[in-house]
């Protein structure tokens, strides 16, 4: 207990919040500008304009500008899991396979300052925001160095404050900001050991029915089974979602419905489903297949297809520790 670890997880999650905001523009008469972003507090940034002089020269371009910081931590207790489960992970060369317990849930807590002078510029900002949050964004983060453990950080917009400091003479700078507040509901990852094992691709049971010596004929009954894939590894997208999808929606929409098949599975976001039927472009699915989590969509996600190919190469590429199904098929020998 207490040994050494780093498994860079809050390092992953500041950096991966920061991306999020690192494209927003402003348009100014024909020209764009990038609104520029950095970490630190909103004060720190208000007294720089307050006390250098310089900053209000007309070449110097210090507003919009953007900047975020980390406040805090708190447990989540609603998304505690049995401490005794593990997963494991292959390294990505396969030389070595590493377990570690299942992680322990923690909300990080952020705050995204926008400060302009102008009012249009704030809008133009905030509205390139909000809509990505329903109130949450799902943000995809690599965990465990190098191992191949991706999840869904969910970004929650919690709260938002405007101030518009307009009062004041002529030589007061004006300066209007919004604060924006978020959940991150990040996980983290305790030590990491090594393991030794193979991934079990395909299973046979045989058995017989009847007597040897009665009048019965004997049967000979084999039941094999192979491991299926529960997300697509080969990068097929097959169409873009038409719609937004909430989280009690069956019957979603697609920009194409004839790249679909009635009875494959398909995977948006991490998120499987199964197509149960196909009408045009509208799709009607079971939601959340084989212990995968019921998410929010956004109009233009990719739908993966999970063995499109004949050659199965999904079920060929499943990785160890990786969940999976199984199809399951009955030989009579008579």
């Amino acid at each position: 207990m207490f040994e050494y670890f780093y498994n860079e997880v809050f390092r992953s999650v500041i950096i991966g919040f920061g991306s999020l905001f690192n494209g927003i523009e402003v348009k100014k008469s024909n020209s764009i500008i990038k609104v520029p972003l950095a970490y630190g507090p909103t004060q720190k940034f208000l007294a720089r304009m307050q006390q250098e002089a310089d900053l209000n020269k007309p070449v110097s371009i210090t507003l919009p500008r953007m900047s975020f910081e980390f406040l805090g931590l708190q447990y989540d207790p609603t998304r505690k899991s049995t401490q005794t489960q593990t997963i494991i992970n292959q390294t990505p060369d396969g030389a070595n396979v590493k377990k570690n317990y299942l992680p322990v849930p923690y909300n990080m807590r952020f705050e995204l300052s926008i400060m302009t002078k102008l009012n249009d510029d704030m809008l133009q900002i905030i509205e390139q925001i909000l809509p990505y949050f329903q109130p949450a964004y799902q943000l995809p983060i690599n965990f465990l160095g190098n191992l191949k453990e991706k999840r869904d950080v969910a970004i929650n917009l919690d709260n938002i404050t405007m101030e518009d400091d307009y009062e004041g003479n002529f030589d007061t700078r004006r300066a209007l900001i919004y604060t924006l507040s978020f959940t991150a509901k990040t996980t983290l990852f305790g030590p990491i050991t090594d393991v030794t094992g193979d991934v079990i691709k395909k299973v046979a049971v045989g058995y017989v029915a009847g007597s040897r010596t009665g009048t019965v004929p004997e049967r000979s009954v084999t039941y094999s089974t192979v491991a299926r894939a529960t997300k697509d590894y080969t990068g097929d997208v097959r169409t873009l979602l038409a719609e937004e999808v909430d989280l009690l929606e069956t019957i979603i929409e697609v920009d194409d419905g004839t790249k679909i098949e009635a009875g494959k599975y398909i995977y948006v976001g991490q998120e499987e489903m199964l197509v149960d039927s196909v009408t045009g472009n509208k799709l009607t699915v079971k939601r959340a297949q084989d212990n995968t989590t019921v998410q929010n969509h956004v109009k233009g996600a990719q739908i993966l297809g999970i063995n499109y190919t004949d050659a199965l190469e999904d079920n060929k590429l499943i990785e160890f520790g990786d969940d999976f199904g199984f199809d399951g098929s009955i030989e009579d020998w008579g």
